[in-house]
């Protein structure tokens, strides 16, 4: 499996507090059959984490797993506030797509309220060429409330990550109940931890993949969509 949303780097953001939390991410990931998980640091007020930052962690962390014999491959990335989008320069942008492809960037639904700058985002990722990347919007009460309004951005573009820990019930019956609903509704492109250690949250890709009850789609969502987001090809279809 390939995990496109984890805050494994280390003192970075409210993600891994030490490099030994990294480790243990990496190794329970690894666990769990994951082969390439991607850093994504949040990038908005709070944590205005640089690409610059990014790169250096990751290097770091890629050396360490090395040292380690830890057998996880960590990619490029970053988690950007979509109101970010509009400040950070295209040069920039590009560096914090996923596994630097400048293709796909991940970027974080808002936890309430409805992401009305959305259609101005689109625009402005287009003109880059970016796919955006929507994640863990299953934990949003407006998609709660009416999952199916979720569809009215992918029209427009996006991809759908939802949680693992959404998905097997770590995140509360709400959660649960919107994850299971979106990939009814075929709105889910991919499912990642959006791990940030033993203090928030583990991963678990294992247990939501079972929880999917459907082996294919599983497979399709942990492993075919983030191997061509990896990759920067298009994205297969369901």
């Amino acid at each position: 499996m390939i995990d496109l949303h984890c805050h494994i780097l280390p003192e970075i953001d409210d993600g891994a507090r030490s490099l030994e939390d990294s480790r243990s991410m990496a190794r329970h990931a690894a666990s769990e059959g994951v082969r390439m998980i991607a850093a994504t640091p949040h990038v908005r007020t709070d944590y205005p984490t640089r690409a610059a930052r990014m790169e250096f962690e990751v290097d770091a962390l890629r050396r360490d797993f090395a040292e380690q014999a830890i057998a996880v491959e960590v990619l490029h990335g970053a988690e950007v506030e979509l109101g970010r989008l509009f400040e950070i320069p295209p040069e920039e942008l590009a560096r914090l797509t996923l596994a630097q492809t400048g293709r796909y960037v991940l970027v974080e639904f808002p936890y309430r309220g409805w992401p009305h700058g959305f259609a101005g985002a689109m625009s402005l990722l287009r003109s880059q060429g970016i796919v955006p990347l929507l994640g863990h919007p299953e934990r949003n009460p407006e998609v709660q409330d009416r999952p199916a309004v979720l569809r009215e951005l992918v029209d427009q573009g996006a991809l759908v990550q939802i949680t693992a820990a959404s998905l097997d019930g770590r995140l509360g019956p709400a959660a649960k109940l919107t994850a299971e609903r979106l990939l009814g509704l075929g709105l889910v492109d991919v499912i990642a931890s959006d791990a940030h250690g033993p203090h928030i949250r583990e991963a678990g890709l294992a247990k939501a993949t079972a929880a999917v009850g459907d082996a294919a789609l599983a497979r399709h969502l942990t492993e075919d969509v983030p191997a061509a987001i990896v990759a920067g090809d298009a994205v297969p279809s369901r």
